[in-house]
Parts: C-alpha cells; sequence; structure tokens
C-alpha cells in the first residue's frame, strides 16, 4: 500500500519529498491551502455566500488619519480590531482605540491589506468540520481559551478549548453549525476538501453569530473534537477526512449526522490549555515534566502517576493529561510552546477569567521546569514550531 501522510503545517517542499518518496499527502495542496488561510480571501468567500462577519471592511492604510476616515465611513466607530492576512494563534490581531495605541503597530498594519472590525463584545467559538463529497460534517462547538497572560503573552492569542453543555443555547448552537456548513459547501467550490476549523463570535449583546476566521487544516482544537460523545457515538470526525481520502464510494446522510451530533453535543465535557512561556527571557531547560497522566493526591498536589500518550480515559476533576512539547537541552523564548494539558475540569471562570484550579495546574506544571538563563554566547535557540490553529 502506497502510505498515506497527514500533518497540520507543510510547504511545496513536504509536497516534493512526499511525492519522491511516493508517499500521499492526504490533505488539499499547499497553494490551496495559504491562499484559502488569508483572513482577507476567508471573508470575501463568506460574502459571496452570506456568511456574516463582524462589521469590517477590507483596506490598505497608510496612517492613523486614513484608517479613521476608512472606519468612521464604514460605520466602524475608533474602537476597532484589526488583523492582517496571515498570522498565528492571535499574534497579528491588534486592538486599537486611539493614535497612540495605533502608532505601536503602524509598521506591522500600515501599507498591506488588512481587515478592520469593530470591536465587540464576544465569546470566540471554535468548530471542526469535514467537507466531503457528500457535504459538510460539523463537529461541536467549544469556547476558546484566548489571550490569558497566565498562558499567552500574545493579547489575542488562542491558548485552548473548552467543551461543555452550555457552551451554547439551542439557538446560537444551530445558527453556529450552519454557519459552518455554508462556508464549508463553498469551499469545496475552491477544489478544497476533508478538515478545517472555523472561529465563529457569538456577540454577548446581541446574540447574533458571526465568522471569525477560517483555518483550513487540522486545528489545536482536534485533541477535544475526536474524543467527545459523538465521537464515540460514531466514529471520530477525523474518520470521515480519511473516507473522503480513501478512494472509497460512499454514501452517508450528512443532515442525519448533524442533528444527531447536535444532540449530543450537550452530553460531554473536555478542556485543554497550551502553556507558553510568557516572559521576554531565553533559557536552556535543564528539567522538565514528563508527558503522561497527572492526578491531585490527598494533599491537593498535582503528581505524576504513569506514561502515557492516552488522556480518553481521564476520569474526574482530579486528573488530566500533559503533553511535554520542549525537553531537557531544548531552549524556551517568549511565546514557546511548552506543552498541553488535558483535564475534564472547567478552565474558564463565568467572569471571563481562568479558575482557581486552572491557575494552580498552570503554576503546579510550570513549577516542574528547571531552567537556566543564557547568555549571548550561548548557541542560538531552534525555531518555534507552530503549534496552534
Amino acid at each position: 500500500m502506497r502510505p498515506q501522510v497527514v500533518m497540520v503545517f507543510f510547504d511545496e517542499e513536504t509536497e516534493r519529498i512526499c511525492e519522491e518518496l511516493d508517499y500521499e499527502l492526504i490533505l488539499p495542496s499547499h497553494e490551496l491551502r495559504e491562499r484559502l488561510d488569508s483572513k482577507i480571501v476567508t471573508t470575501q468567500i463568506a460574502d459571496s455566500v452570506g456568511v456574516p462577519s463582524v462589521p469590517n471592511v477590507l483596506t490598505t492604510v497608510q496612517g492613523w488619519d486614513e484608517l479613521v476616515e476608512v472606519s468612521e465611513r464604514a460605520g466602524l466607530g475608533q474602537d476597532l480590531v484589526i488583523q492582517t492576512a496571515y498570522g498565528d494563534s492571535g499574534k497579528t490581531t491588534y486592538f486599537v482605540t486611539s493614535e497612540a495605541e495605533f502608532a505601536a503597530v503602524a509598521d506591522e498594519v500600515t501599507d498591506v491589506e488588512i481587515k478592520v472590525m469593530k470591536r465587540i463584545n464576544n465569546r470566540p467559538i471554535a468548530i471542526e468540520a469535514v467537507l466531503t463529497r457528500q457535504g459538510t460534517v460539523v463537529g461541536p462547538c467549544m469556547t476558546e481559551i484566548t489571550g490569558h497572560a497566565d498562558l499567552t503573552p500574545y493579547r489575542g492569542g488562542w491558548a485552548g478549548n473548552e467543551m461543555f453543555p452550555t457552551v451554547l443555547d439551542d439557538t446560537s448552537r444551530h445558527a453556529a453549525i450552519e454557519l459552518v456548513r455554508k462556508l464549508g459547501d463553498r469551499l469545496g467550490k475552491e477544489g478544497y476538501r476533508g478538515f478545517f476549523e472555523v472561529d465563529v463570535l457569538l456577540d454577548t449583546d446581541t446574540g447574533d453569530v458571526y465568522l471569525g476566521e477560517l483555518n483550513p487544516r487540522i486545528s489545536g482544537a482536534s485533541a477535544i473534537t475526536n474524543v467527545t460523545a459523538g465521537a464515540y457515538a460514531d466514529v471520530p470526525l477525523f474518520a470521515f477526512h480519511l473516507l473522503e481520502y480513501s478512494g472509497i464510494d460512499f454514501e452517508i446522510d450528512v443532515e442525519e449526522i448533524n442533528l444527531r451530533w447536535e444532540e449530543l453535543a450537550s452530553e460531554d465535557e473536555w478542556s485543554h490549555m497550551v502553556i507558553k512561556h510568557t516572559s521576554s527571557t531565553v533559557e536552556r531547560i535543564d528539567a522538565a515534566p514528563r508527558t503522561g497522566r497527572y492526578s491531585l493526591d490527598h494533599y491537593g498536589n498535582l503528581v505524576y502517576t504513569h506514561h502515557d500518550y492516552d488522556w480518553h480515559l481521564l476520569g474526574n476533576e482530579s486528573d488530566a493529561f500533559y503533553l511535554r512539547i520542549y525537553q531537557e537541552g531544548d531552549y524556551r523564548w517568549k511565546g514557546a510552546d511548552l506543552g498541553i494539558l488535558v483535564t475534564k475540569a472547567h478552565l474558564e471562570a463565568s467572569h471571563g477569567g481562568l479558575t482557581l484550579h486552572a491557575k494552580y495546574l498552570i503554576d503546579a506544571i510550570r513549577g516542574m521546569y528547571r531552567t537556566t538563563v543564557i547568555d549571548g554566547d550561548e548557541p542560538a535557540p531552534k525555531s518555534a514550531p507552530a503549534k496552534g490553529k
């Protein structure tokens, strides 16, 4: 059999290597994914089929005065969110309300095409889906953990997801799923097929559901998507991606699957968070927590119990799984992903901040690292791989 390969990020060189080795890269082409990954292109495609975005304007500006003129003309006001075409985990999302704040990011947002949005009070929702020849199968709705200083140094930075019965009410959940289906079906006209993720924004003042952005790939939310009640009742969402690329003729009732999974959405709870190095130091890691299962002992301490790569059987809020990314001998620097923690406990509180339990887990994991701050004579750290969406 010809080996089949799936990965989160790749480029033309990856495609060339797979072709040379006679491996089948069962994903849309890098060229197509790169084009669709643009927030500008995504917005234009969504507009073409009536998928709503937060009130916005696509433009190019050379300074603050021009930004004000453009935003006022579009009725956006001056409390703005600016995004460049490409970014990773919120690194190119900027919040601007004044000339001084604009000046701080001017080098990033002037003389390039940008998306300027009205700032709204919102709850970010992540939804993964698979576009098959039979239509778009939509996974569960998850909240997004973003911008918490305990986890990420980036104000709009993605740092995890949570799934629980009241993520959305029934009306908003149905609207979000229909938005993803409509966008997914439209992507088929671009030649896309397979796995993708959509960030949906729920306006908490009006209840409106908007497109946030598209991630045309497997995303950071996949760890949760594929252990849900829906995944065990039928098959994991990712299996539909494998089926689409299997070469097998198949028929599935997409409508029936989506309706059933929408009902199962109220039966499961999972959370995970990406723990980044948040300070500006560059440090060599001398000791790091191991990948595996952890549990709270009778003193309330988080302790390592055993090595494991499977978090499916986590039983309760006292259990956790930690996937270490950087180990002894590696380096950590501002924004580097230290690891990913999975649990069935809630991580975000109703007030929008992290729960005390989440803060304890973060402190406990950080406390297991031993590092040495390096100086300019040390070898340069390796480039950080993109771990987010």
